[in-house]
């Protein structure tokens, strides 16, 4: 496979997208560069699904290398350790945005590794890493929604920045970070001094408008380096199994989520799901019994959240924990 690189203007930055030399053995592979920050992210995906799993197993690590700014590590500990606070911040930065865009009812195993392989102290690796992320994921074939883009939004004399060095974000009153797709917001995280709510949503729009230049660059991207797309399907869920269910343990269920004691309220679940499979499995459809009620609880839970019913705890949508 011979070098595939796209680049294009990100505000005042130049975004270097590449794939085909490094990491081939990947699913997907993209070495993504600001300036002098680059991040190579990988994913790999496994086409068989282990049967009967009621979650999907992503797995999201982001790394950073004492070599990525040119040192090594001296004295007693020659090689990192466990994750920093940092990268485990950044794992969920990425996470978040990317894990709502696989299809419902996509279980297979994924993983992306965000490495840092060299560090500009004035552009920061977390956006680069969300951009090769999505990049990697759209070339990989594996079922995915996206792409996604990534932005960093400043403010400054009643102007919005977009992704400010780390000079301009010292003196910025606003750090924001926004990821979605071309249609929608699907993450922001921000710290900031004391601003109006109508700067902080302006800044969200913001960063949504000007990140659609890295979803459009990424498509384009894709088109011309992507894999094929795996086959696959999503499983058929049985109606008449999932009314039956719905029916049964629905009520009980709702009553069981009045319950504020976490603990407690486990128990009453559990002991709810063996009451339903006792009623309704046969003797070779336990499993699926347990997947549906897993879904008649989990649309239960979601139905409250949208009702804007209180939560567990009895607080508003508007509340704080106290």
């Amino acid at each position: 496979m011979n070098l595939i690189k796209k680049t294009f203007q990100f505000g005042n930055q130049e975004v270097s997208l590449e794939t085909g030399v490094i990491a081939r053995q990947a699913t997907g592979a993209v070495m993504a560069s600001i300036g002098d920050t680059s991040v190579l992210v990988t994913v790999v995906g496994k086409k068989e699904c282990d049967p009967g799993r009621p979650f999907f197993p992503l797995t999201i690590n982001y790394q950073e290398k004492t070599y990525a700014a040119g040192k090594i590590p001296g004295g007693f500990f020659k090689r990192e350790g466990r994750p920093t606070e940092r990268e485990t911040l950044i794992c969920r930065l990425i996470d978040r945005p990317l894990r709502p865009l696989f299809p419902k009812g996509f279980m297979n195993e994924v993983q992306v590794i965000a490495s840092v392989v060299s560090m500009d102290k004035e552009i920061d690796s977390d956006i680069v890493a969300m951009l090769g992320s999505s990049a990697a994921l759209a070339i990989s074939g594996i079922p995915f929604n996206g792409p996604i883009g990534a932005a960093r939004v400043g403010y400054k004399d009643g102007e919005y920045m977009l992704n400010p060095s780390a000079t301009d974000l010292a003196e910025s009153d606003l750090d924001l970070v926004v990821a979605g797709t071309d249609k929608a917001v699907l993450m922001v995280e921000s710290e900031a001094k004391e601003l109006s709510e109508q700067i902080m949503l302006d800044a969200v729009v913001f960063g949504h408008e000007q990140m659609q230049v890295a979803v459009t660059a990424i498509k384009e991207f894709a088109a011309e380096a992507a894999k094929p797309a795996w086959d696959w399907a999503a499983p058929e869920v049985n109606e008449e199994l999932m009314e039956k269910i719905s029916n049964h343990a629905k009520a009980d269920i709702t009553a069981a989520y009045q319950i504020a004691d976490k603990m407690e309220r486990y128990v009453k679940i559990g002991e709810l799901k063996d009451a339903t499979v006792e009623a309704i499995a046969g003797e070779d459809n336990a499993g699926e019994v347990k997947d549906i009620f897993h879904k008649v609880e989990k649309n239960i839970v979601r139905h409250r959240v949208i009702a804007g019913e209180p939560r567990i705890d009895g607080r508003t949508s508007d509340m704080i924990r106290a």
